[in-house]
């Protein structure tokens, strides 16, 4: 998004300020693309079309570029009327990521139990947790170190390759 061009501009000139902010013309490139000038110069409009397009970027990327940029500017600038509403947006999704990702890697630690023929207890104490923080790391409500994903994987490693081991011998 740029600033209106040098002629509009003049044409402004003898309007209030907060006028001549709310004439700002759009840039059709995607907002991932906009300097933070531009994202802080959307802020200062009362354009909702462009602040949703914000929103989206935000959205589909929470800690992307996008993202960075209006947390800089909302920590660089002068309040502005959407300010509170963007940081909620930045906070909330942020936060739905990071639950969404806690579920995925649950999901991974189960399929990792599923394939050890452990029970979960005894798969939590094998890999030196108790029972129920291991129950957490299944439902998602935490996630495991990446020291301790790695133990769990080869934990889950090792009790396969013994059942395929007995699986072979047996069949």
């Amino acid at each position: 998004m740029t600033l209106a061009a040098d002629a509009r501009r003049d044409s402004d000139a003898g309007r209030p300020a907060a006028a001549a902010r709310r004439r700002v013309e759009v840039d059709n490139r995607p907002v991932e693309f906009w300097p933070t000038s531009s994202i802080r110069a959307a802020l200062e409009t009362d354009d909702l079309t462009v602040w949703q397009r914000i929103v989206v970027a935000i959205k589909r990327d929470p800690y992307g570029r996008t993202a960075r940029q209006v947390e800089e500017v909302l920590e660089s600038a002068q309040p502005y009327g959407v300010s509170k509403a963007l940081a909620e947006v930045l906070l909330r999704t942020r936060e739905h990521l990071e639950a969404n990702e806690r579920a995925e890697v649950g999901r991974h630690v189960r399929l990792l139990l599923e394939r050890s023929g452990l029970g979960p207890q005894e798969f939590a104490s094998r890999i030196g947790v108790p029972a129920d923080q291991f129950t957490a790391y299944l439902d998602g409500s935490t996630s495991p170190s990446a020291s301790l994903m790695i133990r769990i994987r080869r934990l889950s490693d090792r009790f396969a390759k013994m059942r395929s081991e007995r699986a072979d011998r047996s069949g």
